[in-house]
C-alpha cells in the first residue's frame, strides 16, 4: 500500500494527458470529486486525503525537489481564511462550469472549446484534441473543457504552494480538505445522527 501511494501521482498525469487526447476524458475528474466524500461518509474520517489523493502524491513527489530552501508554511495558510478564499474560488468555479454548460446545453451561449486559467484567463495554446469524437452536444466538449481548466488551475497553485513552501500546503487549504471538516465537525456535534448513517451503510 506505501509502493503504490508514492505513485499515486501517476493518475494526476494520466487525467491531463488524457484531456489532451479527447477533452471528453476530463469528465473522469468528476471522480475525484466524489470519492472522498462517499469515503468520508463510509469512514467518518478523510481517508481520501490520507491514502489515495493522487496531487498529494504529486506534491509530495515535486516538493522533495526544493524542500531544503522550502519556506515555512504561513499561518494564514493553516488556520486563517486562505481555505475559505479557495473555497469560495472554488465554489464560484463550479457555478461558472454548471452555469455556462446549462446554458450552452439551452442553446443561449456557444461553447467554450479551449483551456483557461483562473477562469479568466485563456491560454495562449490550444490543448491539442489526439483522437476526435465527434456526435455529442456540444455542452458536453465544454463542460470537459471548463472542468479541465478548473483541475489544471487548482493543480498548478498546489505545486506552485509545494515548491515554495511544504510539499502538502495545498492540503491544509483544499476545499475538499475544508469541505471534509465542515462534515466532521457536524457530525461530532451529532454524534447520534452519524451513527444511524453509519449504519445504514
Amino acid at each position: 500500500m506505501k509502493l503504490l501511494k508514492n505513485y499515486l501521482f501517476i493518475f494526476t498525469v494520466i487525467f491531463f494527458i488524457l484531456g489532451m487526447v479527447n477533452i471528453l476524458f476530463a469528465w473522469l475528474g468528476l471522480a475525484c470529486m466524489l470519492l472522498p466524500f462517499i469515503l468520508l461518509v463510509r469512514d467518518s474520517k478523510k481517508t481520501w486525503c490520507q491514502k489515495y489523493c493522487p496531487r498529494a502524491s504529486l506534491y509530495t513527489t515535486c516538493g522533495k525537489a526544493t524542500s531544503k530552501f522550502s519556506l515555512k508554511t504561513p499561518r494564514f495558510f493553516v488556520s486563517g481564511g486562505m481555505k475559505w478564499i479557495i473555497l469560495a474560488y472554488f465554489a464560484l468555479s463550479m457555478f461558472i462550469v454548471i452555469n455556462s454548460t446549462i446554458k450552452v446545453a439551452s442553446g443561449n451561449v456557444p461553447p467554450m472549446l479551449h483551456v483557461r486559467f483562473l477562469i479568466m484567463f485563456r491560454l495562449p495554446f490550444d490543448l491539442p484534441q489526439l483522437i476526435a469524437i465527434s456526435g455529442l452536444p456540444q455542452w458536453t466538449y465544454h463542460f470537459g473543457y471548463r472542468f479541465y481548466s478548473l483541475m489544471l488551475t487548482t493543480t498548478i497553485l498546489g505545486l506552485i504552494m509545494a515548491l515554495v513552501y511544504k510539499p502538502r500546503t495545498w492540503c491544509t487549504v483544499c476545499p475538499v480538505s475544508t469541505l471534509s471538516g465542515i462534515y466532521l465537525n457536524s457530525a461530532k456535534k451529532c454524534p447520534s445522527a452519524n451513527t444511524k448513517q453509519t449504519g445504514l451503510l
